[in-house]
């Protein structure tokens, strides 16, 4: 999943070497949480106009989850 997030992160940045994703543990709710990590130059370009790009990723993640059976979160940092 995390080299999921990480391939199209770097497929939108201009700084591809700075992309990195970390993964917390599960929460009470089985909820596992993504922190995707880009360059400062290049959070635009995840996030996109009015966060349009940055809910793309997330329902992306969540549809390939879902199919595992997993719950996820990603969030952008």
């Amino acid at each position: 999943m995390n080299e999921l997030l990480a391939t199209i992160a770097r497929g939108l940045v201009r700084n591809p070497d700075a992309v990195s994703v970390t993964v917390d543990e599960p929460d009470a709710e089985g909820v596992t949480v993504y922190h995707l990590h880009v360059a400062e130059d290049d959070m635009g370009r995840v996030i996109g106009k009015q966060g349009r790009i940055a809910k793309e990723i997330r329902i992306v993640m969540r549809a390939v989850a879902n199919r595992d059976g997993q719950k996820i979160s990603v969030e952008i940092d």
